[in-house]
């Protein structure tokens, strides 16, 4: 504290009443600008050099053509690809990592790891620009020491730092969720169009369409499966990576007993009744070991509002007529 006391007193002195914020402000402006260049430059792959020289590019050539947009092409330029560099892990496992927690989350777009990390980094400078600006205000009407100055720059550019991670978080959990309570409705409609005739994939593409309006999470993961076999990927790399984009015990066991019935040439249908059933029973257990925890949820609530009344209403009396007996 006296660190803290005496280096405020000094650029108290020498600046004036700004002079620990302005201080601080420079510090982190000067720390910002002297790493963004080491961040944002990219070196060079080694590997380019052994790749044959291309053609000078016509720059009449360069507008897209009518295939390209329909493919979804941009017409201008990534704005993201110069800070790519400093915008995505650098390490391939953690890159990995990144891409399989954004798809999990719903963003399954090439650009969403640069895009969360831009919000990272948009969120917390602008946090911090904020968190400044309200202490230069609060500086006005009164004199604020260093370390209020400190807590009230730090803590929303923390705070704006962690927000899109903690909106992934949050995001993966509720389509989890999602997918859990629309599962066992899924394969059980699986089962009757398998038994009707149809194959695993047709079926897997009917239930996509079914569920879309109930559980899109869920309808969009089985429209994935059945375009990816559409296109001719195989049924068990498919069903593996469905496993794996989900990150869900229940999906994953789904895949291994789908994976498993191929393989050794077992009826799906069996296969998937006698799923569907442990599913059901699975959704049944859930819903009484919520229905289980609601009494202990309501005693604090109860204790809280019917237990001082009451005992108002029982005690109240008796101490009024004492208080005034004496």
């Amino acid at each position: 504290m006296s660190l803290f006391s005496g280096l405020s007193d000094s650029l108290t002195a020498s600046f004036g009443p700004m002079g620990p914020l302005l201080a601080l402000g420079g510090m982190g402006l000067l720390l910002v600008m002297g790493t963004l260049p080491f961040l944002i430059r990219k070196e060079a792959d080694p590997f380019n050099k052994l790749k044959p020289a291309k053609p000078a590019a016509n720059p009449r050539a360069a507008k897209p053509d009518a295939a390209t947009l329909r493919r979804g092409g941009n017409i201008n330029a990534d704005k993201l690809e110069r800070f790519a560099h400093f915008l995505e892990p650098q390490d391939q496992q953690q890159m990995s990592a990144a891409r399989l927690k954004m798809m999990r989350a719903g963003y399954r777009s090439k650009n969403a790891v640069r895009v969360f990390h831009a919000w990272q980094f948009v969120l917390g400078i602008g946090a911090l620009l904020l968190g400044c600006l309200y202490t230069i205000a609060l500086n006005q009407i009164a004199p604020v020491d260093l370390k209020t100055m400190v807590l009230w720059t730090i803590i929303p550019a923390a705070a704006g730092y962690y927000l899109p991670a903690y909106w992934i978080v949050r995001r993966i959990q509720s389509r989890q969720k999602e997918i859990i309570e629309g599962f066992p409705d899924a394969l059980d409609m699986m089962l009757v169009c398998v038994e009707a005739g149809q194959s695993l994939d047709q079926s897997i593409s009917r239930v996509a369409k079914e569920l879309g309006s109930a559980y899109p999470a869920l309808a969009e993961e089985f429209e994935i499966v059945a375009q990816e076999t559409r296109a001719g990927k195989e049924r068990v790399v498919v069903l593996r990576d469905m496993s794996e984009r989900i990150g869900l015990i229940d999906i994953t066991s789904f895949a291994t007993t789908m994976i498993q019935s191929a393989t050794f040439g077992t009826s799906i249908s069996d296969a998937l009744r006698v799923y569907s059933a442990e599913m059901r029973d699975k959704r049944v257990m859930r819903a009484e070991e919520k229905a289980n925890t609601l009494p202990t949820k309501l005693t604090l609530g109860t204790m809280m509002f019917t237990v001082p009344p009451l005992l108002v209403i029982l005690i109240g009396p008796s101490l009024y007529g004492i208080s005034h007996s004496f």
